[in-house]
């Protein structure tokens, strides 16, 4: 593939893995398997299912990397909704054992409150790295999953769209509900020691909880 290989955009390498191109494959994989694991690390807190979600993805990259439109998605948000189709079917499986996310009526008074992008960030910014992760976990599915791909991965809203197969208004109302149920969770947690962090949001780019 030659020293240029590194500078060959994501969807060209995945014509060429839909052409049966190892080299190819192997470069996506180095490139993006990070972005993957990450994915599937917020979203179900365990590394050894992370890297079996990994692995279950880029096997479906071998087998399906023909199917990928550039007009639809890009290709990092592709391969999230394909990971995200994998855990899904992992929390599906191990239901009796996933931990109760926050219900909807448990944060009174929450649809009132004006959560903007900057909110939760200056909030967190006290906050322990492993609390919040421990308060995105809690978080239902639907909501995990937006401030997952927004706030930690840092897609654009367009491309989270693109993940969870719905509209990009969907993103905001499920990423606005995600924050402010954060932002309820770690409120009630300021007696826990403190440590300065930094929290991704979609309109800035700022330090990962990686």
């Amino acid at each position: 593939m030659g020293m240029g290989a590194d500078h060959i955009p994501d969807d060209q390498l995945l014509k060429q893995v839909a052409r049966g191109e190892a080299e190819a494959f192997s470069l996506l994989f180095r490139r993006r398997r990070g972005d993957v694991y990450r994915f599937a690390l917020h979203m179900t807190g365990r590394p050894a299912v992370a890297d079996d979600v990994t692995q279950d993805t880029f096997l479906a990259v071998m087998r399906d990397a023909g199917r990928y439109d550039s007009s639809r998605a890009t290709v990092v948000a592709w391969l999230c909704g394909i990971a995200r189709h994998h855990v899904l079917r992992r929390f599906e499986r191990e239901r009796p054992l996933q931990t109760v996310g926050i219900d909807d009526d448990l944060v009174a008074g929450e649809r009132s409150l004006a959560i903007d992008d900057t909110v939760l960030g200056e909030l967190t910014r006290a906050e322990e790295v492993d609390a919040v992760r421990d308060a995105v976990m809690t978080l239902p599915i639907r909501y995990r999953e937006a401030v997952v791909l927004c706030d930690l991965q840092e897609l654009s809203y367009a491309d989270a769209a693109a993940a969870l197969g719905c509209a990009i208004g969907t993103v905001r109302s499920r990423l606005h509900r995600a924050r402010a149920l954060l932002a309820s969770k770690l409120g009630a947690d300021r007696e826990q020691p403190r440590k300065a962090i930094e929290f991704g949001t979609s309109t800035g780019t700022v330090r990962r909880l990686a």
